[in-house]
């Protein structure tokens, strides 16, 4: 169990991901952990490859994880639908100031920027098909799509920590 709890570290301070793209719902849905396990028992799993677990304390995100240009590049792009509890965590190799843009996005997505620390620095709402550069105000490396307006529905706003977990065997490039 220890051994599990610090390879879980590792992973999360690792800071790594990969994802996939299909063209409905985010793989994996039904697996997230949502309510149904204490902060303790969760160490003791993870969620599957690809995928990670965006925790604000009892708010669970299953995220699909995009840690490669392609991925990143993709994105939500063509998707018909965005369930709740679920979304796109984008990760990068390192943090610095990036700009986001909704070409052939076809959901209204609220996207947190989050700093080293995991701490929320700026939220903003984005419109299906804008071209509009969305600047991040601050240098990031993570950042977490979900459908608009599900942070203020859920209490969650600048300021706030998730706790992170990532799915076994990942990669940032």
């Amino acid at each position: 169990m220890a051994r599990l709890a610090i390879v879980t570290g590792v992973i999360v301070a690792a800071v790594v991901g990969c994802g996939s793209g299909n063209g409905g719902g985010l793989p994996g849905a039904a697996e997230t952990p949502r309510n149904q396990t204490s902060p303790g028992e969760r160490t003791a799993q993870l969620p599957n490859p690809g995928m990670a677990w965006v925790i604000f304390g009892t708010d669970t995100v299953l995220a699909e994880v995009a840690s490669v240009p392609e991925e990143r590049e993709k994105g939500l792009m063509g998707r018909t639908a965005v369930p709740d509890g679920t979304g796109m965590l984008f990760v990068f190799p390192r943090s610095e100031e990036r700009y986001l843009w909704m070409k052939d996005t076809h959901v209204p997505l609220s996207v947190a920027f989050f700093d080293d620390s995991y701490r929320i620095g700026a939220i903003k709402h984005m419109e299906p098909l804008d071209e509009t550069l969305v600047d991040s105000e601050i240098a990031v490396s993570l950042l977490l799509e979900v459908r608009q307006g599900w942070f203020a529905e859920n209490g969650i706003e600048v300021g706030a920590t998730a706790e992170v977990i990532f799915g076994p065997g990942l990669t940032v490039r």
